[in-house]
């Protein structure tokens, strides 16, 4: 019997990649990186620390430190966010449904909490959440699976009584990692990849969500 559902945030319950993908393309053009956007499609669910180390490592630039590059990247996406506010088709309505069966609902993100915040006060949505976990400081990012099981233990719940929602393959992969029921959300344009097949459920959009399927899995 599933107690808890957790959710991810960008990609998710949020249109925030295209977000990420434009702060991306326009602070590493500034340092004089090479990259274009679908090179950013390439590492979306991972840490934003994680991809900017990566790209250092690729094309090391002068002046800023990753870190700052990491803050720079981070605050150009809560300034997008909190401006256009995108929630994504059946948020709400799949919050409800999950309360409206008793399960306790969380939020596990690889975002930094100060975006996570942001977000989630901008679309009016702190209030649905009985927690909010990050990856930022954690040893692993998404794929690893830390940040889920921290989330499992922090309410109480094994992992295999809780379903977690995400967007992203290496989202998916965490999930499966942490042994907990997945339901997955894919862009679609990558609706199609083999690779979702190992997902509980993939739906189209949130709007799917109900009561059937929630008990079903």
């Amino acid at each position: 019997m599933l107690k808890a559902a957790i959710f991810d945030m960008d990609g998710l319950l949020v249109d925030s990649e295209p977000f990420w993908q434009r702060a991306q393309v326009e602070v590493f053009s500034s340092l004089g990186v090479t990259i274009s956007q679908q090179e950013t499609l390439e590492t979306m669910g991972l840490r934003i620390d994680h991809i900017v180390d990566l790209w250092f490592e690729r094309q090391p630039w002068q002046g800023p430190t990753c870190q700052d590059v990491n803050t720079l990247i981070t605050k150009r996406v809560e300034e997008l966010v909190q401006e256009h506010k995108p929630m994504l088709p059946g948020v709400r309505e799949a919050i409800q449904t999950c309360q409206d069966m008793g399960i306790t609902i969380a939020l596990a993100s690889s975002s930094p909490m100060s975006l996570i915040h942001a977000t989630l006060d901008a679309l009016s949505l702190t209030d649905h959440f009985s927690a909010l976990f990050s990856a930022e400081h954690l040893r692993f990012g998404k794929p690893h699976p830390e940040v889920y099981l921290n989330a499992a233990d922090e309410l109480g719940v094994e992992p295999h009584h809780c379903v977690a929602f995400e967007d992203s393959l290496n989202g998916l992969l965490a999930v499966k990692a942490a042994r907990m029921k997945s339901i997955v959300v894919p862009e679609q344009q990558h609706r199609s990849d083999l690779r979702w097949s190992i997902a509980d459920r993939k739906l189209n959009s949130l709007l799917e969500v109900n009561k059937e399927l929630i008990a079903s899995l």
